[in-house]
């Protein structure tokens, strides 16, 4: 299996070019229950480049699965979206970045972010500046990598989960960009006036592959369901301009097809196009299925719609 060459780089807007080659325009977003080698696989042969797995990827396990995603591929980039900062001790992540990109250079990208205080408070932690926390994270990922914009983990090979105008200040400034989750077009425009030009936009984007209204509204509504239920999700559509009206009954019809675009897949593909309009540079699509669950067949429709 051969690896790619990877260029040194100076700071993190070095590395944005280089990301953006080896990924391309659209990836896939899957949970960490779902994404395995053979999910990768089917990613890569359908020409994808790039594939976000979620699920908090809070432990070396988790990671090794992402390395195993790697492994079973040839040059597609594997990334985490998110990791959450929470769990991790940040010179024992920084050690296992190094593995990974030792073993698969240019293609594992770190996506860090501060989840949500239901999940870490289960997990025993105190939810408490959360930005304060990533700064203080990212500090020790820098000293943990040298000082090296290019080392494990260093500025030039991570993103941050950024909806808010500071995360996405700080993603501007501390990483190679932003990837935002659960957002629209709008709020992709109004983070590339944050971030300008340079740094790389990565949003997710939620679709349901079908023309039936009931059908996909309720897709959406399952999916939407742990989400609604999250403050810092609900405080950033709120900044969109959805309110409690909003929210109730599993989510109204206007959030729902503002934030889950459904339809048949030259549909759903015009709606992602919009995110480029805005200012991405790459979306990362999540087709959604019965119960909000992944969905594979959809993933099939939407590669050979979306590929550049």
């Amino acid at each position: 299996m051969t690896e790619r060459t990877v260029c040194h780089v100076t700071s993190p807007l070095d590395a944005v070019g280089g990301w953006r080659s080896r990924m391309g325009t659209v990836g896939v977003w899957a949970g960490g229950s779902v994404a395995s080698p053979v999910l990768a696989r089917q990613v890569e042969e359908l020409g994808l480049r790039a594939i976000w797995v979620g699920g908090g990827n809070t432990n070396p396990e988790a990671l090794a699965g992402r390395a195993a995603m790697l492994a079973a591929t040839e040059e597609i980039v594997v990334a985490t979206g998110i990791a959450s900062v929470w769990p991790w001790d940040p010179a024992v992540l920084a050690s296992q970045v190094a593995r990974i990109d030792a073993a698969h250079p240019g293609r594992f990208l770190l996506g860090l972010g501060v989840s949500h205080a239901p999940m870490v408070r289960r997990a025993g932690r105190e939810y408490a500046k959360p930005l304060g926390e990533m700064r203080r994270f990212l500090d020790a990922l820098d000293e943990a990598s040298g000082g090296k914009q290019e080392g494990p983990g260093g500025a030039g090979n991570r993103v941050l989960a950024a909806l808010g105008p500071k995360m996405l200040e700080l993603a501007r400034d501390r990483s190679v960009g932003a990837h935002p989750y659960l957002v629209t077009p709008e709020h992709t425009r109004a983070a590339r006036g944050i971030l300008g030009p340079g740094p790389l936009l990565a949003p997710e984007q939620g679709v349901v592959v079908s023309p039936e209204p009931g059908y996909a509204r309720q897709v959406a509504r399952d999916y939407l369901a742990l989400y609604l239920s999250l403050p810092n999700y609900l405080g950033n559509l709120r900044e969109l301009g959805f309110d409690d009206s909003d929210f109730a009954a599993g989510g109204s019809d206007r959030l729902v097809d503002a934030v889950i675009p459904w339809g048949d897949a030259d549909t759903v593909a015009a709606r992602v196009a919009e995110h480029f309009e805005a200012g991405a540079d790459h979306v990362a699509v999540q087709p959604l299925g019965p119960d909000g669950t992944f969905d594979h067949v959809g993933l099939g429709w939407l590669a050979a719609i979306l590929m550049p």
